[in-house]
């Protein structure tokens, strides 16, 4: 908070928790269980995929080259491997479970923000963003549950911006290439940072290198 704070951009005018926002998650599992597109299994409960023929319009993929992406823990539970979770039971070693119809657990990352968009915006706002990373599966796990548990879209359009490369990677913990933004921003400054990044098109990757943000300055 510190460091985006410094940007000077202000804050947005909600930060949602999905700790907080239990009550309309569960509705809207409970919903697409009811409804037919969503199954329990051993405390767990899948999205039906098939289910939802609008699936892969959004990353505009065929069904037969999706792989969601989840841990092979759970997976012979599915119905069918392109089902994705939208609540998972408690294991033993988790420190955090909520009660839920299906037992105690927690909610898929995907459930949650849908949820979440909900409750501060209703269904079919205009606009819905994120990182192009974000596309499949999440973003396009968001539009289904939706779709299905409400008959109508989540959001009119998506945007997704490209991300910040550095030395040709996209930059990521987990490549270990961070350039920390507080330490970018005592390099630089705040207007020199923002104007880096807004230099190029919000769609494209975005080559970050101190020749970048000398040119920004």
């Amino acid at each position: 908070r510190a460091d985006t704070d410094a940007l000077g951009l202000g804050r947005p005018d909600h930060e949602p928790l999905a700790s907080q926002t239990m009550g309309p998650i569960l509705e809207q599992i409970g919903a697409l269980v009811d409804s037919g597109h969503a199954y329990a299994a051993g405390g767990d409960v899948y999205f039906r995929v098939r289910s939802d023929a609008g699936y892969g319009s959004l990353s505009h993929r065929r069904l037969d080259d999706m792989d969601q992406g989840e841990d092979v823990e759970g997976a012979a539970r599915k119905q069918d491997p392109l089902d994705f979770a939208l609540w998972k039971a408690h294991k033993q070693g988790e420190d955090t479970a909520w009660e839920s119809p299906w037992g105690p657990g927690r909610p898929g990352w995907h459930i949650e923000c849908s949820a979440m968009a909900e409750q501060l915006l209703g269904v079919g706002f205009d606009v819905h963003g994120g990182g192009s990373d974000l596309l499949f599966p999440h973003h396009e796990n968001e539009a289904a549950q939706t779709r299905a548990a409400r008959g109508e879209e989540l959001a009119r359009l998506w945007m997704h911006n490209g991300m910040i490369q550095f030395t040709g990677q996209k930059m990521a913990k987990s490549v270990g290439n961070i350039a920390l933004l507080h330490e970018v921003l005592a390099d630089y400054g705040s207007d020199a940072v923002v104007m880096y990044l807004i230099s190029g098109h919000y769609r494209q990757p975005l080559a970050f290198s101190p020749s970048e943000l000398q040119d920004a300055e």
